[in-house]
Order: structure tokens, then C-alpha cells, then sequence
């Protein structure tokens, strides 16, 4: 067995031991398997092992890497985990299926112009910037039901929202109030979670973990 199916295998039993003394511990969250920058054949095993999500944060490679792939497997979800620029927007929403980084109005308008051109319809995570870092996109925390309305008036399926807590700080505390925002929009999906802290997620109701090297190992 190659070892990011036996890697992948550990992680989902950790996960299922943490929910097991929960209440909700039929909640299994989805994982992420962040693919970025690396060569497909090092993906493949996890493929033909059954994965089915996977991430990517620039259009272009997910294009050159996933394309003959999808055509062959439409069970495939490819979720953009980066931040997308307007000038890609065709081509994300042309290979994606989920995208977790709808971070301005000028974004969700140009989403929603492509989507009604090639009569698709995405799945959508607002992503918001938690700790105010200037580096990092998102909106801010105060803004989030306005900008859910605007993009919901866009006729976006909003489905959940995204955050990347400030490193080096404890992931928990933003991971707690992220799970509070979600619940004053009464949305019901989460995607909060890397590898470095993935079990605190859980803990915070995440449904969609990100976890990249914990999975392929470290990054070239």
C-alpha cells in the first residue's frame, strides 16, 4: 500500500476516534487532500485507492493536472483552496467544483456571469479573515451577512464559509467563533482544518478538512 493511502487511512481513523465519544460522531467531515504542487502520479494511488476531493490553489495547474482525469472519473470534486483572481474565473469554474475562497463583490459578480454562461453551478465557501491579517485575503468578520446576502442575490450557492487562522496563535479560538459565524447565517458547512490542527478542527464541527502534507508529505 503506498504511503499516502496508508497516511490518508490513519488520519481518517484519528479523526473517527475523536468523534467517537461525540454525540454528533456520525458527523464524519470530508477530507481535503491538498494536491498542490505535486505530479499527479504521486496522486494516483490515492485515486485508485477511491479519494475522491482534492485541492489545488492555482487554475492553471489544477487544468494541465486534472483535466483528462475528470473527463474519465466525474466523481472527482476539485475544490480551489487559493485565492482566485477575476481574469481566472472562467477557467476555475470550467475544472472546479468547489470553491473555498470567495473573498469580494467584484469576485462573486464575475462567478456569477461565468456560471450563467456555461450553465454550471459551483459550490461555495466565503472565506473570512479571522485574525485581520493584511497578507492573508477574506472578508472581514463584520461584514459576513451582508456579503452572504449580496452573493446569495448573485444567486451563488453559498454553502459554508473558510478560514486559515493566523499562524503560530491557538487555532481553536478562531476555530469556535468561526462555527458561532456560520451558525448566525444558518449555514451548515465548514472548511477549517489543516494538518497541523485538523483534530482541533473536528472538535469546532468542521466539515471540510485541508490537510496536504500530512497526507503527501512535505513539499519539495
Amino acid at each position: 500500500m503506498h504511503q499516502s493511502v496508508q497516511n490518508l487511512i490513519s488520519i481518517q481513523a484519528s479523526i473517527k476516534s475523536k468523534l467517537s465519544n461525540s454525540i454528533d460522531k456520525e458527523r464524519i467531515p470530508k477530507i481535503i487532500a491538498v494536491s498542490k504542487t505535486f505530479k499527479i502520479d504521486h496522486i494516483l494511488p490515492l485515486i485508485n485507492h477511491g479519494h475522491l476531493d482534492y485541492g489545488e490553489n492555482k487554475v492553471q495547474e489544477a487544468i494541465e493536472k486534472w483535466k483528462d482525469i475528470k473527463i474519465n472519473n466525474n466523481k472527482i470534486n476539485l475544490h480551489l483552496i487559493g485565492k482566485l483572481q477575476t481574469n481566472k474565473v472562467k477557467s476555475a469554474v470550467n475544472i472546479f467544483d468547489y470553491i473555498h475562497s470567495l473573498d469580494s463583490e467584484k469576485l462573486a459578480k464575475k462567478i456569477a456571469d461565468e456560471q450563467n454562461k456555461q450553465n454550471k453551478k459551483l459550490k461555495i465557501f466565503i472565506q473570512i479573515n479571522l485574525g485581520d491579517e493584511s497578507q492573508k485575503s477574506g472578508i472581514n468578520k463584520n461584514n459576513l451577512l451582508d456579503f452572504y446576502n449580496f452573493a446569495k442575490n448573485l444567486g451563488l450557492n453559498i454553502i459554508g464559509t473558510m478560514c486559515i487562522p493566523p499562524f503560530g496563535e491557538d487555532s481553536s479560538k478562531f476555530f469556535s467563533e468561526m462555527r458561532k459565524l456560520n451558525e448566525t447565517i444558518d449555514l451548515s458547512e465548514l472548511s477549517m482544518g489543516m494538518s497541523s490542527d485538523y483534530l482541533n478542527a473536528v472538535d469546532h464541527k468542521s466539515t471540510y478538512l485541508r490537510i496536504g502534507s500530512s497526507i503527501f508529505g512535505q513539499r519539495g
